[in-house]
């Protein structure tokens, strides 16, 4: 009788430790899944002068460590000083490479980026890779230094001002690139003529994605206007990606989701690889104007390939930031 019972109780450890093992196994699968595709070519670019924002943190560091492994000249544009030269630090340990400068860069005022593109231009006589990466995500509501609505100030209006002022250099090379971040959830925004710094109605993750749509329809318009230049302009999604976009998010909120995000969200380093992609593989070097996802070519929402929208876009955001003729793209 003792003798079943302890066969028994062995049999039920030994189910209960194999279901376990399985549950476990899965839950590996799956966020092994979750990952997403990555990019494993070993193309170099050595000589290549590349400017990342936003690279002090997240994929942006990411992405800069694995350029600058492939022989780029890296300068990393961030707003904050301190931890752009600490991140400096990092990037040159983790990489072995030297070659890499930081140059402070503040999106959320117009003034910053002149003073960057001035200053650039100062140092550097041509662009390969521009990969406009930094933005903020679900911050409540604020304004920038020229009183645009956060998100919609940063993500887009900070990035459409840089990327102007650097089209020159960006034409001197025979091919060169402009990767812009976005992300999937700008199926949720909306462009609006009358709401577009949320003066009627404001939601911050809203807003967030109205921003995000508008980087897909501003890199859209781009690869219109840049046509027959050698410079391509693509967009692209990184995944849901465990990283600092995440501070705006309520603490508690962010303790209870923490295993879901866990399984469910790409690590850093998987979420640089689509935009890795997009600045080396070349393959891509004449491909422009899309939009990718884990490292493929993907579909945007209807919203996103509206080129009358992406115009009226282009020329509102001429205005809001001030190009003057000299220093706006026509088309060809």
């Amino acid at each position: 009788m003792i003798s079943e019972i302890i066969w028994t109780s062995f049999v039920a450890t030994l189910l209960g430790l194999l279901s376990l093992g399985i549950f476990i196994g899965l839950i590996l699968l799956l966020r092994n899944y979750m990952q997403g595709g990555s990019y494993n070519k070993p193309t170099l670019i050595d000589g290549k002068i590349v400017i990342i924002t936003g690279a002090n943190a997240g994929i942006g560091k990411e992405t800069a460590v694995d350029l600058a492994k492939r022989g780029g000249k890296i300068y990393i544009a961030c707003r904050n000083i301190e931890r752009g030269q600490n991140a400096l630090i990092e990037i040159k340990r983790r990489s072995g490479s030297d070659n890499i400068h930081f140059l402070q860069l503040d999106l959320a005022s117009m003034k910053s980026i002149h003073k960057f593109s001035d200053e650039f231009h100062q140092l550097e006589d041509r662009l390969d890779i521009l990969i406009n990466n930094a933005g903020v995500m679900a911050c409540p509501k604020s304004f920038t230094e020229d009183g645009f609505e956060m998100h919609m100030g940063t993500n887009h209006l900070g990035h459409f001002l840089l990327t102007n002022l650097l089209l020159d250099l960006l034409k001197k090379p025979p091919h060169s690139r402009i990767v812009n971040v976005a992300s999937l959830f700008h199926i949720v925004g909306k462009i609006s003529k009358t709401n577009f710094f949320g003066e009627k109605f404001y939601f911050r993750w809203y807003a967030y994605a109205t921003s995000k749509l508008a980087n897909i329809l501003f890199t859209r318009e781009l690869a219109k206007r840049l046509q027959n230049t050698g410079v391509t302009a693509n967009s692209l999604h990184p995944g849901a990606i465990q990283s600092d976009l995440l501070r705006h998010v309520n603490i508690v909120i962010r303790i209870i989701t923490a295993p879901f995000r866990w399984i469910l969200f790409k690590d850093i380093p998987a979420g640089a690889q689509t935009q890795i992609r997009l600045a080396v593989d070349p393959s891509l070097e004449n491909v422009t104007g899309k939009y990718f996802a884990d490292c493929k070519e993907a579909t945007t929402l209807f919203t996103a390939r509206n080129d009358k929208t992406a115009k009226w876009l282009w020329e509102k955001s001429e205005e809001l930031t001030g190009l003057g003729i000299n220093d706006v793209l026509v088309c060809e």
